[in-house]
């Protein structure tokens, strides 16, 4: 292969991993788009419903320490993990460990809500978000 055959096969690699992470963008903002309207459709039937929403607490990555946070909203799993705001947005509450967080609170950005919460996580815990957020609804104020 001569340097012009190779620099042609080195463009066309490049523009394949290009439309391949194109093509991954697209399909990920799709499911963002589509959580989305599930966790706003979650916001309107927990109000209707009279669920009232909690202050959220973040735990720290080791897991020794937990934070205030200046966000509300519903914890999503028992082990407070994930949560959607009174904003309709999802927010993962794991936060680095922090002495200023200790008295300031602890800052949580918003998360791409994924269709299926855990994904890609490692430790195996994954469920749709459609049944976690069925599954708080139907609990009601009766939440761990």
């Amino acid at each position: 292969m001569d340097a012009d055959d190779r620099a042609a096969w080195d463009e066309q690699r490049r523009q394949a991993v290009a439309g391949h992470a194109a093509a991954l963008e697209a399909g990920r903002a799709a499911e963002a788009q589509q959580a989305g309207r599930l966790l706003a459709d979650f916001v309107r039937r927990a109000a209707e419903r009279g669920l009232p929403p909690a202050v959220l607490r973040a735990r720290a990555f080791d897991g020794h320490a937990t934070y205030r946070t200046r966000l509300r909203g519903w914890y999503l799993k028992a082990n407070r993990s994930v949560a959607v705001g009174e904003d309709g947005r999802f927010y993962v509450l794991s936060v680095p460990s922090s002495l200023r967080a200790r008295f300031t609170g602890a800052e949580v950005t918003p998360s791409a809500p994924r269709l299926i919460v855990g994904a890609g996580g490692g430790d195996g815990e994954t469920m749709p978000l459609e049944q976690l957020l069925r599954r708080r609804l139907d609990a009601g104020a009766e939440w761990p």
